[in-house]
């Protein structure tokens, strides 16, 4: 199938799909006698693959990593685990540092209900806070 048919199946653009191509997360395609992609039915499958990754989280480069491990022959599954573990880990922390700037820009919220526009001085007294 050619690669407009592909994206539209797949529900990505040409351009995607040549990006997924140039990073190795789609093998040559092959090449039509005129030259226009060819690429086999299981692409779909393979596209759509990549797009839930990403959807999950998963960097690019560990898609590639699974996709490899399963092209090799092998059940990724247990690759699979440990980064679903470490993306698990890091969103963690992500939810713990965004809960930290939560606070203090309600912190911020309040007081800019309390201080005059009128008296701010050095770069912004709302943020510095008072000084002596």
């Amino acid at each position: 199938m050619r690669i407009g048919e592909l994206g539209e199946r797949a529900g990505v653009s040409a351009k995607t799909l040549r990006f997924y191509e140039a990073e190795g997360l789609l093998p040559d395609p092959g090449r039509t006698p005129s030259g226009y992609r060819d690429y086999p039915a299981a692409a779909v499958e393979r596209v759509s693959f990549v797009r839930a990754a990403q959807a999950a989280g998963f960097t690019l480069r560990q898609v590639g990593e699974v996709l490899a491990i399963h092209d090799g022959g092998q059940a990724p599954c247990r690759h699979v685990e440990a980064l679903v573990a470490e993306r698990l880990a890091d969103v963690e922390c992500r939810l713990a540092e965004l809960e930290r700037m939560r606070a203090r820009l309600l912190e911020l919220e309040a007081r800019t209900r309390q201080l005059d526009p009128a008296d701010c001085r050095g770069h912004c007294h709302i943020i510095e806070g008072e000084r002596p």
